[in-house]
């Protein structure tokens, strides 16, 4: 009843799942994921304790294959798990038990597992390592969401759509660069989740992503930031000339408002992105 990529990039260590279902709110029982660990899907009459017991696992050292042979020891209705996971270092596993309905199967090798059950059919898997391996440039959720995406066009779950998750970490990737936690987001029950989830995620990188240049306003840029904070409410009767501490302190207080602090710079300077948002909620100069 459920399809999904356990994955890692191998030049940052970024980890990740992406998952899809016909299933309520499935971000709540299959993703799990640790930076500097592992990442462990459990999904086919999901046992959710394989979550946090595998990353203990591996964190302690077990390989893989290790992690397995201890889930299947301490759980009587292994026969009917499906479960993948890849460790820190790049190694990884899919398991589907002989009791997993089908068509149920994964494929692995460094850096993913992919696994589906009640799936249309062997190509869902295919597609989605296709899909992994053609967008080998993306960052890590964008790769995973392709490899999604792409399961979900070749059929996905046989028997429909609903909700779909992504969870990532990477190191200092979270707010403020104070976590590990990267990307967490889900569609719960959407008649299309996997696009609901690329909505979603153009978001987040919008609100969380990070300058990667900057530059100073044009006068006549800066003319209409000022309209703009006046119109606004946040300030008033701003002194003619060039950037001040006025025109940054109202500056920062639109930024918080509309959550676009990961992208502030100080001394007058912008991201192309927040700025590009700003002219489009608030009209170009």
């Amino acid at each position: 009843m459920t399809f999904s990529i356990v994955g890692r990039d191998p030049k940052t260590g970024d980890l990740g799942v992406a998952v899809a279902s016909k299933f309520l709110a499935v971000g709540a029982v299959v993703p799990y994921v640790r930076f500097g660990v592992g990442a462990v899907a459990t999904q086919s009459y999901a046992n959710p304790t394989f979550g946090p017991r595998g990353l203990d696992l591996l964190a302690a050292g077990q390989s893989p294959e290790g992690v397995a042979a201890r889930f299947e020891e301490g759980d009587p209705d292994y026969a009917q798990r499906q479960f993948g996971l890849v460790s820190a270092s790049g190694q990884s596993l899919s398991y589907t038990g002989s009791e997993c309905h089908a068509w149920a199967g994964g494929l692995s090798g460094p850096d993913y597992a992919i696994q589906g059950n009640i799936l249309t059919g062997p190509e869902v898997a295919q597609a989605m390592l296709t899909a992994w391996q053609a967008a080998e440039n993306q960052p890590l959720p964008r790769r995973l969401l392709a490899a999604l995406q792409a399961g979900d066009r070749a059929g996905g779950d046989k028997r429909g759509r609903q909700s779909a998750a992504l969870l990532c970490a990477g190191q200092g990737r979270g707010y403020g660069g104070l976590s590990d936690d990267w990307v967490n987001l889900r569609a719960d029950d959407h008649a299309d989740p996997c696009a609901e989830l690329e909505r979603l995620l153009d978001i987040h990188d919008l609100l969380f992503g990070r300058p990667g240049e900057t530059r100073p306003l044009s006068a006549e840029e800066l003319t209409w930031l000022r309209g703009v904070l006046e119109r606004e409410g946040y300030a008033q009767n701003f002194a003619a000339g060039e950037w001040d501490a006025a025109t940054e302190q109202a500056t920062w207080d639109l930024y918080g408002t509309e959550n676009l602090e990961e992208r502030w710079a100080d001394g007058g300077k912008f991201d192309p992105q927040a700025l590009k948002y700003l002219q489009e909620k608030f009209g170009k100069p």
